[in-house]
């Protein structure tokens, strides 16, 4: 029994684990999970809302001074643009028809808004602008229009199809 050959025991290979995918991919699910989580996070908007119970003038309300802040902006065919300040039955001034460009609305946006943060002393209290459309406006205007609120750096405006019958004669007398 001497001469029996003796048992060849395989080498053991010691085993490597190549960790370099799953530390990639773990760096990969970490920063898509933080941008999800950053994205997901409410984001603060500011919101002004007038007193609960305004003071009325006929039926409009004329309360805290906004009627002063409102800038309505009439648009019509053949690039004619009219511009007012306030409300329509007690502006101050009177409606006129202004050009688009820097020499025209903008010269002109710039000025009221000069004149609204003069009256509310707070900058955060600034225009409205009050964007009117006809059915006879077309797309550039509109666009225009929308650029200059841009430039103008006005954050509070709204584009309204709801014409008054005195714009709608104002918008015909011009």
């Amino acid at each position: 029994m001497e001469n029996l050959p003796k048992k060849v025991r395989s080498k053991k290979l010691s085993t490597r684990v190549d960790l370099t995918a799953m530390v990639s991919v773990s760096f990969l699910l970490i920063i898509f999970f933080m941008v999800t989580i950053e994205l997901a996070k409410p984001k603060k908007l500011s919101l002004s809302l007038p007193d609960k119970d305004p003071p009325t003038c006929g039926g409009i309300c004329c309360g805290a001074g906004i009627e002063n802040r409102i800038i309505t902006v009439l648009l019509d065919k053949n690039d004619k643009m009219v511009i007012y300040s306030g409300y329509l039955e007690f502006t101050e001034e009177h409606p006129r028809e202004i050009k688009s460009g820097k020499d025209g609305i903008r010269k002109e946006l710039q000025n009221k808004i000069k004149k609204v943060q003069e009256f509310t002393g707070d900058p955060s209290k600034g225009a409205i602008v009050f964007i009117k459309p006809s059915k006879k406006c077309n797309f550039k205007n509109l666009i225009d229009i929308l650029d200059e609120m841009a430039i103008s750096k006005i954050s509070t405006y709204a584009i309204v199809n709801d014409f008054t019958p005195e714009e709608t004669k104002l918008l015909a007398a011009n």
